[in-house]
């Protein structure tokens, strides 16, 4: 895999397991009567939690794995296994009004107040573990341990991919009333489900790519790699 196909492979996983298209309705219902003002500021510190949190596994995953003994393939297949199910959830079940009564009063606060105390309320269980669960999790720790091979840019880029999908988060809450407007009910519902099986599929590969790690010939190369070039 080479450096730009590791980022570009990363981005999609990462951007369809935090799935911020999918998350507007969520989004807007927790944020339901709220000030433009202090919508866009309770977006930018959800966006800036997401990206701390991924960083820091991001350079201590791999150091995590091996001080409990850990082996990568072991990871990737658990990795897999958990994608796979929350892949599953997302194509089968319609979690547009989970957050459908988070909204509170909020006449006279201030956007900052009122953002600090929303976002209080949105660590759990929005930013974590419904943006940032065990599969996002997972998925920073594995990719984190591709791009090592790169060295210092591979690093650097997957710094990169983190806060790029992260700011993708914070832009597309700050449009949700108009998304919302524009793909309706129907259409959120569509993306989420494309985005599901998107997922559902990058977890058959994590697991492929685990089994042949750990064994000798049951997997073949082609089904671990399927668009490596030939040399």
């Amino acid at each position: 895999m080479s450096q730009a196909e590791l980022a570009v492979n990363f981005f999609v996983a990462l951007f369809a397991l935090i799935d911020p298209i999918g998350n507007v309705p969520l989004f807007a219902a927790a944020t339901l009567g709220a000030a433009a003002a202090g919508r866009r500021m309770v977006a930018v510190y959800i966006g800036l939690f997401v990206a701390a949190f991924l960083v820091f596994f991001f350079f201590t995953g791999v150091s995590l794995l091996e001080f409990f003994g850990i082996s990568m393939p072991a990871f990737r297949i658990a990795g897999g296994i958990i994608l796979f199910i929350l892949g599953l959830d997302m194509v089968r079940d319609d979690f547009t009004t989970m957050f459908a009564d988070a909204a509170e009063g909020i006449e006279g606060q201030s956007a900052r107040v009122y953002a600090k105390q929303r976002f209080e309320r949105l660590i759990v269980p929005f930013a974590m573990p419904l943006l940032i669960g065990p599969g996002a999790i997972s998925t920073v720790i594995i990719y984190a341990s591709e791009a090592k091979a790169f060295g210092l840019s591979g690093m650097a880029e997957g710094v990169g991919v983190i806060l790029a999908v992260s700011a993708v988060l914070v832009a597309t809450f700050w449009a949700a009333p108009l998304i919302s407007k524009v793909l309706g009910r129907i259409g959120m519902s569509i993306v989420v489900r494309v985005l599901g099986l998107i997922l559902c599929a990058l977890a058959v590969q994590f697991v492929l790519i685990g089994v042949g790690d750990a064994t000798r010939g049951i997997i073949r190369a082609d089904a671990k790699a399927p668009y490596a070039e030939k040399k």
